[in-house]
């Protein structure tokens, strides 16, 4: 996969691991494809979904044990390691008969603390990677359990899959990354590599360059990408998943910078996501000023009063000033911030005039 990525530095050589392969197995020809030309691109472990827990019922929810067939088939011809995604005890015995390299446990089921050890008590004395991906909803705890319950069983190499969280609404990402939730879990748990999962977190190839590239700065341990011979036509998750050798090009455009700059990044990006969070609540607060303004727009418009109070905008402007003196911000900045903020506050009471 070396061969693939581009190199900031040389101080600190890095390989990232790269996990590829279809999101679902759909047949055996489907499958040998896409790996044949993932293993000339260089990928050494291919991942497929065997069982796939679906939102709704009647949607594709996979082809079961005989696709273990095929992925061990695939590891027999191919050298590749191969992987695949298991919700139960009986999941894994099935998936461990067919000599599976590396299982990961789902977002849905990594929430339920139940089916978590349900899988754990199955692994005790099982020599095998799992990888656990983070819960639906952005619960670091509930993250951090599920790892530890897997290394309480005894499994020796286990990793941290972070392929965002549900939101509400529209959204650019299917699942948002929220990257404060992984580098909380990552500080916590530093010996624990993440490795992230662009594909379900972007839901949309044209995301997978720059998630991957954004999670890699931020000192990330390698990728999980869907790919598939022919996304077009997949059965399942079609829109976020690319060919062998578009995945191929997005990887060769990578850089994976070294340690000391990783770093950086990281302490840099933890602090712009505080801004971003601030900026959130600003709008929010912001938004909630002007439904109360709006308010008072009615109110004023039913008793026949004037829209402008000369009198009491003064004395909220003072009062400010005089507050955000002992903040440390300059009277020249409250001025110019709540002129915008008192105009655009004018602007929504003559609509309610107006109205």
């Amino acid at each position: 996969m070396e061969k693939l990525m581009q190199k900031e530095t040389v101080n600190k050589k890095r390989k990232p691991r790269i996990v590829a392969g279809p999101c679902s197995a759909e047949t055996e020809e489907q499958m040998m494809e896409t790996a044949i030309r993932l293993k000339s691109a260089g990928v050494e472990m291919f991942r497929a979904g065997i069982w796939k827990p679906r939102t709704q019922p009647g949607n594709f929810e996979g082809v079961g044990e005989r696709g273990l067939f095929w992925l061990r088939k695939i590891k027999r011809e191919t050298g590749m390691q191969v992987a695949t995604e298991v919700a139960t005890a009986s999941h894994l015995n099935a998936a461990l008969k067919y000599d599976i390299d590396m299982l990961w446990i789902g977002a849905r089921t990594t929430a339920n603390p139940f089916a978590v050890q349900e899988i754990a008590d199955a692994l005790r004395g099982r020599d095998v990677e799992v990888m656990v991906k983070n819960p639906l909803n952005p619960d670091p705890a509930l993250w951090m359990g599920a790892l530890q319950r897997i290394r309480e069983a005894g499994v020796k190499k286990i990793s941290a899959i972070h392929r965002g969280f549900s939101s509400y609404g529209k959204n650019i990402y299917r699942n948002p990354p929220q990257w404060q939730v992984a580098l909380e879990v990552k500080q916590q748990m530093p010996d624990i590599p993440m490795i992230c999962d662009p594909s379900h977190m972007g839901g949309a190839r044209k995301h997978i360059a720059s998630l991957s590239q954004k999670s890699l700065d931020l000192g990330y341990d390698g990728l999980m990408v869907e790919v598939h011979h022919n996304p077009e036509q997949a059965w399942s998750d079609k829109n976020q998943q690319v060919t062998p050798e578009a995945f191929s090009r997005i990887v060769s455009k990578l850089i994976v910078r070294d340690e000391k700059s990783r770093e950086e990044s990281t302490k840099l990006d933890c602090l712009r996501k505080q801004i971003d969070r601030i900026d959130d609540d600003l709008l929010e607060l912001l938004a909630e000023r002007m439904g109360v303004v709006t308010e008072i727009g009615e109110v004023k418009k039913e008793q026949s009063i004037t829209i402008l109070q000369a009198g009491r905008w003064q004395q909220i402007l003072g009062k400010l000033e005089e507050r955000g003196k002992d903040m440390g911000l300059s009277q020249v900045f409250l001025n110019e911030i709540f002129k915008s903020i008192h105009q655009e506050s004018i602007n929504h009471q003559e609509k309610v005039m107006r109205g």
